[in-house]
């Protein structure tokens, strides 16, 4: 027997500019530069869609969310996670749930983690974990240069 339950992992990456805020795990963090990106940059939005997407296997972020459409400049995290919510569940998919994983120096996540899994569990409909670690001054993100996500997400197929 098949099992209805497939995984999909997702790996974001972006890096700061000069000026903020920073958009992250659907957050504003007014004091950190702004992460380069399409839309709002947000790297943990991005990470979280493609692991749903991946365990849809409908594709990934770039597919989906591509630099070739336009409403899609600036956008934010959260208007992306409830059109890649809408999508995949038309499709018939459940979400399940999806836990991500920030790496980088700044923001310091645990302050607002509580507030950052409400705001994505509410875009998705389904629970979302967020946990962040550094680098130990290794790599980009141990400069300081940006953000590395890497996301799993459960969903249940049709």
């Amino acid at each position: 027997m098949i099992s209805k339950l497939r995984t999909g992992v997702g790996v974001d990456v972006h890096q700061f500019g000069e000026t903020g805020p920073c958009a992250l795990a659907g957050l504003q963090w007014p004091d950190v530069p702004r992460l380069l990106g399409h839309s709002d940059g947000d790297a943990a939005v991005h990470a979280l869609c493609d692991a749903v997407l991946s365990a849809c296997q409908l594709g990934d972020v770039g597919t989906f969310f591509g630099v070739d459409t336009p409403e899609m400049v600036g956008a934010s995290g959260v208007a992306m996670i409830e059109r890649l919510r809408d999508f995949v569940t038309a499709k018939g998919f459940i979400i399940n749930n999806v836990a991500l994983q920030i790496v980088g120096n700044q923001p310091k996540i645990t302050p607002r983690r509580e507030e950052a899994q409400s705001v994505l569990s509410a875009a998705l409909g389904a629970p979302v974990s967020v946990a962040a670690t550094t680098s130990d001054q290794m790599g980009f993100t141990g400069r300081g240069e940006g953000i590395y996500v890497i996301a799993n997400a459960l969903v249940q197929v049709p």
